[in-house]
């Protein structure tokens, strides 16, 4: 199994459940490794790795020489998994921008909403209903993702909802060079215990690593 690293870095809020999320993909992987640490944003050292995740990062996370390595990385073909508050990550770089499809701009609080399969196609969605209830915290975005759109949230069903009724969710692309997947779910502790949604990061990570066994 290929080798992935996890950035939990944070330089604004902090999401209680990022220990969970870590440990997650933890239980996901055989072979991951998990650092706070931007120092290890190199060429030599993410040369190492299949794929990064960002597990809920927030604000600036990477010095000048890091966002360098890491822009690097993903045009060679590294590839990237994007969880939650990865969309309130690195504003301000263009390069990350388009890499995690689209920023964070506000949300309602956490509260119950139906998610819909917008590609049943894609195997981070195929194991879902095409109506799934779930709990989390639900971001509007400051743009539409220029990506190919796998869930949406349906805005009738919770309150406070600022986008419309094409309300992107989870998303994927590879117009950098390497895959990039993004999913706005994975804000509360209790998510990472439904299995749908571990199903969902599961075949996410097979995907940007390229691994299909």
């Amino acid at each position: 199994m290929k080798r992935v690293l996890v950035f939990s870095r944070t330089a604004g809020f902090r999401h209680d459940s990022i220990p969970t999320g870590v440990r997650t993909i933890r239980e996901l992987r055989s072979e991951v490794e998990v650092t706070e640490d931007p120092g290890v944003f190199t060429r030599s050292n993410l040369a190492r790795f299949a794929a990064v995740v960002f597990m809920n990062t927030n604000g600036r996370v990477l010095s000048d020489v890091g966002r360098t390595a890491f822009e690097a990385y993903v045009r060679g073909g590294g590839g990237f998994l994007g969880v939650h508050s990865a969309a309130a990550t690195e504003y301000g770089w263009p390069f990350y921008g388009e890499l995690v499809g689209a920023w964070f701009d506000k949300h309602p609080e956490v509260q119950p909403a139906t998610v819909t399969v917008v590609d049943a196609d894609d195997p981070a969605t195929a194991h879902l209903p095409e109506s799934w209830a779930f709990v989390d915290e639900w971001y509007d975005f400051r743009s539409y993702p220029d990506a190919r759109i796998l869930l949406r949230v349906d805005e009738s069903t919770y309150d406070g909802g600022g986008m419309g009724a094409d309300h992107p969710l989870a998303w994927c692309h590879e117009r950098l060079g390497g895959r990039a997947f993004y999913t706005a779910l994975g804000h509360t502790i209790e998510a990472y215990a439904e299995h749908a949604f571990r199903d969902h990061l599961a075949h996410a990570l097979r995907w940007v690593t390229g691994d299909t066994t």
